[in-house]
């Protein structure tokens, strides 16, 4: 045999070694013999390098060195999930998911996939043609750090799939690092004198962004995969993702369920409620899944989160602390939030100092006093707050009394009526709103400014070199170069990043601009709705409130930003800096607006169209896609099976229907007139 073909040889072994220990847990070997086979393939490695190959099973010792991590886009947003602590909320979900396929489809049943919620860091692991080609964090879910390097250490990630697989998708799971690895890492660190991890959860996410792989390696972290995602894939349901998943390589662990109704779902969260402390690896919870995928493109997303998927939170631990004092922040809206500071406690794995106190009506309600002992939870197991007093003496410390005044600027703070915050209206002059405004405009969803951040950003507030977001498109580079930490090169990518930040379409402009209560999805909407910023600062009351998602609270507050003189100042800074202050749209595009104002249901099966294609196309063509019908849906485009009660209801308020044929003949018009 040739050395050629033995690294060749020893590659199949080793990778088959691997995957009947880590995946199925079945070695037919000893780890010995394990480390002299991977040695010899390591030593004929480095005398061949013309044969190298990234899926060598060598690359899980790791070695290669990563100063910063790329940011990269996921291909497929990963959404977060919506959460429920109590029946009561996971049977409300429930019902609204049963009822709205019922709508669709006049089916009385759905089943429900139950699964473990691991308590990791969550990866998006992208495959094509069967090999892994990019590994990316979570991030803010649009977006995350490439990790690839780190991740293949992980031994129960597969570097090339098994089976039949899809040629090109994404696999989402969790890594995390069982119990037993973390109290081993632990006890070392211990010995070595070093300062011990405070949790598994908190230790495998801080693993993905160690510099040097090999130290990843050692740390024999565990990838746990529960979620697909990409175009034409061949699975039917949850439970088949999860079982070719285990066909294609990965670990999956045999906890999951499908369950027909809901005592069987309440039945297995109450199994694992009692069980959770058994299992090799730490869970919060349960998260529960409407089990057929065309189901769940029918039920859709929100702004955040997926409406076929619910996270069911086991009871979150609590702790008794002392209340020392409290501290008040402000926002870039002048929002005051009382922060509570705390004697340091073990809560959940972590040592918590603070904890949120919302707002003056959740002080009064709690009837804090200052030295007060007080239970500290984590809602949702992630923010801490308290939630009762324990205290009970004759004898008590002053009352916390929430400030009058800015605890920055001291002006007197205002509260508008039905709202719980309060605010400092000194919007101008106060500095935390100055410097949170401009922080804002240059965010990632906003402009998007490279070379700027927030350190730079309340650096240059306080040199007095930027006070409102229009001056950051007036800065100098003689002015830049003498402030500390700014060499030749910062100061050329700084004002790089704000010259390019003059394309970012108006959507993001109007983000960034920083209206109170006008998110992304909403920004969207008024983007799409009015097209400018001038026709937007001319709508009435009444023509925002006209449209789908735009709320009397939301109203509100676009007319008071534009009727302040400030802010209209900053608008026509920015027009003359060349910002884009309107949608571009081409004249080819202008003469397509087929579904232009109209609000458009859609429901049933398509033959030549997913659920996803037909809405993006509905957008493209002007139109607005709304869930259920109502008086105010202008069309209702319907597909096979659609809801016997969906079709009655559209009958009964002789809203028009498109079937898939009349829709492919109106498409077909326009592309004719192209």
């Amino acid at each position: 045999m040739t050395e050629r073909e033995e690294i060749q040889e020893l590659r199949k072994e080793i990778q088959i070694h691997n995957h009947k220990y880590y995946i199925l847990d079945q070695p037919e070997i000893s780890d010995y013999e394990f480390d002299l086979k991977l040695k010899r393939l390591e030593e004929l490695e480095r005398l061949h390098p013309e044969l190298y190959d990234e899926y060598s099973p060598t690359v899980r010792v790791g070695g290669s060195v990563t100063k910063n991590f790329e940011n990269k886009n996921h291909p497929n947003r990963m959404y977060s999930l919506d959460n429920a602590y109590s029946y009561e909320e996971l049977e409300t979900w429930y019902r609204r998911c049963l009822n709205a396929i019922r709508d669709e489809t006049g089916r009385e049943q759905i089943e429900i996939s139950c699964e473990l919620k691991y308590d990791g860091a969550s990866i998006n692991l992208i495959y094509e043609n069967g090999k892994l080609g990019s590994a990316i964090t979570r991030g803010d879910g649009f977006q995350g750090d490439v990790v690839t390097a780190n991740i293949k250490t992980v031994r129960t990630v597969p570097l090339e799939l098994r089976g039949d697989f899809p040629a090109s998708f994404e696999i989402r799971g969790e890594v995390i690092l069982e119990k037993s690895e973390f109290e081993r890492i632990n006890n070392e660190r211990s010995n070595l004198g070093l300062a011990t991890y405070m949790n598994p959860r908190n230790t495998a996410s801080g693993s993905l962004k160690l510099q040097d792989s090999g130290e990843v390696a050692k740390r024999k972290l565990t990838c746990l995969p529960y979620a697909v995602a990409g175009e034409n894939l061949p699975f039917k349901t949850q439970i088949e993702v999860l079982e070719s998943l285990a066909a294609f390589g990965f670990k999956i662990p045999d906890h999951y369920r499908s369950c027909k109704n809901l005592n069987e779902v309440q039945d297995f969260i109450a199994y694992w409620a009692e069980r959770k402390n058994n299992l090799p690896f730490e869970i919060d919870g349960i998260v529960l899944k409407v089990n057929a995928l065309e189901d769940q493109e029918l039920l859709g997303a929100t702004s955040k989160s997926p409406r076929w998927a619910l996270a069911y939170k086991f009871e979150s631990e609590n702790a008794i602390t002392r209340l020392v004092d409290v501290v008040y922040q402000v926002g870039r809206t002048g929002a005051i939030t009382p922060v509570a500071q705390l004697e340091p406690v073990l809560l959940a794995g972590t040592i918590v100092k603070r904890a949120s106190l919302h707002n003056k009506d959740q002080i009064d309600k709690l009837g804090l006093c200052f030295n007060d002992r007080v239970y500290v939870e984590k809602g949702g197991e992630i923010i801490p707050k308290i939630v009762a007093v324990v205290s009970s003496e004759s004898e008590r410390d002053e009352r916390v009394s929430f400030i009058e005044h800015c605890p920055e600027c001291e002006t007197p703070l205002s509260r508008i009526e039905g709202e719980a915050q309060h605010y400092c209206p000194n919007t101008e002059c106060c500095p935390p709103q100055i410097k949170g405004r401009i922080q804002h405009f240059i965010s990632r969803n906003a402009m998007d400014i490279d070379g700027l951040g927030s350190e730079t950003v309340s650096q240059l507030v306080d040199e007095g070199l930027i006070n409102r977001i229009e001056d950051l498109y007036q800065l100098k580079a003689e002015e830049l170069i003498v402030l500390d930490r700014m060499a030749q090169k910062s100061v050329e990518n700084l004002l790089e990043g704000v010259s390019k930040s003059k394309n970012q379409p108006f959507v993001k402009v109007l983000f960034g601009i920083g209206i109170r209560h006008v998110g992304q999805t909403v920004a969207k909407t008024l983007a799409k709705e009015f097209g400018s910023i001038d026709q937007l600062s001319q709508a009435t009351f009444d023509d925002l409130v006209a449209i789908n998602e735009i709320g009397p609270r939301i109203a509100e507050s676009v007319l008071s930003f534009f009727a302040l003189e400030p802010n209209q100042i900053t608008i026509e800074r920015l027009k003359q800096e060349g910002l884009n202050f309107e949608v571009i749209q081409n004249d080819q595009v202008q003469k397509k607006q087929l579904f232009e104002g109209k609000s458009i249901v859609v429901s049933g099966v398509f033959s030549n169209f997913s659920r996803s294609e037909l809405k993006q196309l509905i957008e493209e063509l002007g139109g607005k896609n709304v869930s259920s019908i109502s008086s105010k849906t202008d069309l209702l485009i319907a597909g096979d099976q659609m809801g016997p009660a969906k079709k009655k209801k559209a009958e009964a308020l002789n809203i028009p229907m498109l079937s898939e044929i009349d829709l492919e003949n109106k498409l077909k018009e326009l592309s004719d007139q192209s």
